[in-house]
């Protein structure tokens, strides 16, 4: 239940019976008409803008159109005061009655409280992550995961339907440069004294263990092959090796995909695929023979000063035309993004969203352009670009990793302060913005470590019952009818804290309608803020506490509202992919 737009439906509905309105219906759109919560909460539960927004059409007065509207919500029996502020603004302030019903109906939805059909069913694609297969992740690739990943269920809890995608780079230059890495490291296993590794191969100590395993498994047989024997086999080993230890460094993460995508699916077959996609831009007038101006600045890899086929992308919102076939036929890493573009739309998925580091800032105008050309605008595209973590341990920058041999692994930090931690906080910035990271900070107990902060709410919510069970012994709290007691929730710090719920459902919407997770992260943080401030109400004034031994009734309707909180916070910790602790120690 959102009562934001409960409340929009009411006051749209109270602005249909005005004369006014009805005079000049025709000129009149309730498009712009909102409900949020007041900017101070002082002033009411919620607000809305429909004189300000109505008054010109209406031929009238801000101010006079508002007293208008006001005096006509007064009819409303949930609603118990309306007051006009400023030019036209309306404060509604919610009865009591209305809290208690809303009270119940969070109770009785659980932690399915807040779950949406805003997404009405579409299928959306999230990729994330896509780490190319050469080595362990790295602290860089967690904030994409746990955004990505958090994302993903924070849209399929507002009703879209999800799939998690992870794109194999396991074609390319870089997958040679690690066959031949592990080649050295396979030659090492054999006790061949390689020395110190050659510049412009992958120096970690991670690949040891790939190339004992190759030589478990082929003896010396590899080394009697000339390189273009032993390339393919080393390749499919390597990758297939760097996959399982990414996916057991997401795993540790808790970030789980539907779908991990191979490149070199694409370039199978002569990269029929590629040329499927291709031939589809061409039919749709978008891919011309021509030449390219060299562009300012440094030369991409795949400009050449010959004519080329091109894709008109500049047509479809992007910079400058883009290649897609070189002067000697080979086909551009760029193609290959318009046949994975491709494949995702014949999949059926009408919104694509790409989870992308910072340094990818340069790939957004040409991908939105290949949406546009491959789907005709039928689908929708979003980059969500990541900006860099940095890591320190009481404010100090922290070193280099020496399994990586050049920076720190997404395992290390798991090992060090836990997946929650680690996930939660990525979360609790922006991800456009920058974030630091510092070991010491979020594993302190503390309300500046937000982690912490919410899962003590939660686990202080599980302590609650268990004092409850003390004090009654005789109480089955797994039979009681919390939803049917709320009557007794009547005092104005207990709804403040359903005012808190009630946000809820429109905090899930909005995350998900402008694909920012952080939001939700946030608001757990007040949630917690708002309930340990009442617990700690309760400690001044005993009348305040959850559990009064002296009245059962009371009791049971406050173990109601703990109920409710609880599920709120387990509900929202599950969506950015954090435990919700019974207990902390």
């Amino acid at each position: 239940m959102n009562i934001f737009s409960d409340f929009e439906t009411r006051i749209k509905n109270t602005l249909e019976t005005l004369d006014l309105v009805k005079e000049k219906r025709g000129e009149v759109d309730f498009a712009r008409v909102t409900v949020e919560p007041p900017r101070d909460a002082t002033h009411g539960d919620v607000a809305t803008n429909a004189a300000m927004v109505l008054s010109k059409p209406l031929g009238t007065n801000p101010r006079a159109l508002a007293d208008i509207i006001a005096a006509a919500l007064k009819g409303d029996p949930d609603i118990s005061e309306v007051s006009v502020a400023g030019p036209g603004f309306i404060n509604i302030r919610l009865s009591t009655g209305y809290w208690q019903r809303l009270l119940a109906t969070v109770i009785e939805l659980g932690t399915g409280y807040g779950r949406s059909t805003l997404g009405a069913g579409h299928k959306a694609n999230v990729e994330y992550v896509s780490a190319n297969p050469t080595g362990p992740m790295h602290v860089g690739h967690c904030r994409g995961a746990v955004v990505g990943d958090a994302l993903a269920n924070l849209m399929q809890f507002a009703g879209y339907d999800v799939t998690k995608e992870y794109y194999i780079n396991d074609a390319g230059g870089q997958i040679d440069v690690l066959a031949r890495s592990v080649f050295l490291r396979y030659r090492e296993a054999l006790g061949e004294q390689i020395g110190a590794i050659p510049e412009g191969l992958y120096p970690g100590d991670y690949l040891v263990p790939v190339g004992e395993a190759l030589a478990a498994e082929f003896g010396p047989r590899l080394l009697a092959m000339p390189e273009d024997e032993w390339m393919p086999v080393i390749k499919d080993k390597s990758i297939a090796a760097m996959m399982a230890l990414i996916r057991s460094d997401l795993d540790a993460l808790n970030v789980h995909h539907d779908v991990f995508f191979s490149e070199r699916t694409l370039h199978a077959d002569g990269a029929a695929r590629i040329r499927q996609a291709i031939n589809d831009l061409t039919f749709k007038g978008h891919v011309y023979r021509g030449t390219l101006p060299p562009p300012k600045g440094q030369l991409p890899e795949d400009w050449e000063d010959r004519e080329q086929t091109l894709f008109r992308s500049t047509e479809v919102g992007d910079d400058i035309d883009r290649p897609l076939i070189k002067s000697d036929g080979s086909y551009t890493y760029f193609a290959a993004d318009v046949a994975y573009f491709k494949d995702k739309f014949d999949r059926g998925f009408d919104e694509m969203i790409y989870v992308l580091g910072a340094d990818h800032g340069g790939y957004v105008k040409r991908l939105e352009a290949v949406a546009r050309g491959v789907s005709e605008g039928k689908a929708k595209l979003t980059v969500l670009l990541c900006q860099l973590v940095k890591l320190y341990r009481n404010g100090e920058p922290v070193k280099m990793s020496k399994r990586s041999g050049d920076f720190v692994t997404l395992r290390e930090v798991v090992d060090e302060v836990g997946r929650d931690s680690v996930r939660f906080m990525m979360l609790y910035r922006k991800s456009s913005e920058p974030l630091d990271f510092d070991f010491a900070k979020v594993t302190e107990q503390s309300k500046d470590n937000p982690v912490f902060y919410v899962q003590y709410a939660h686990a202080r919510c599980m302590s609650v019952f268990r004092q409850a069970r003390e004090a009654f012994p005789d109480l089955d709290t797994a039979t009681l009818d919390f939803a049917g007691a709320t009557g007794f929730i009547s005092d104005p710090n207990e709804l403040q804290l359903v005012a808190k719920l009630a946000e809820y459902p429109r905090i899930v919407e909005a995350a998900a309608i402008a694909q920012e997770p952080h939001r939700l992260a946030f608001y757990l943080y007040d949630l917690a803020s708002s309930f340990h401030a009442h617990w700690n109400k309760g400690k001044e004034q005993p009348e305040l506490r959850f559990v009064n031994d002296r009245n059962r009734e009371l009791s049971v309707a406050r173990l109601g509202l703990v109920h409710a909180v609880a599920s709120v916070l387990k509900s929202g910790l599950s969506i950015t992919g954090t435990a919700a602790p019974e207990e902390m120690r």
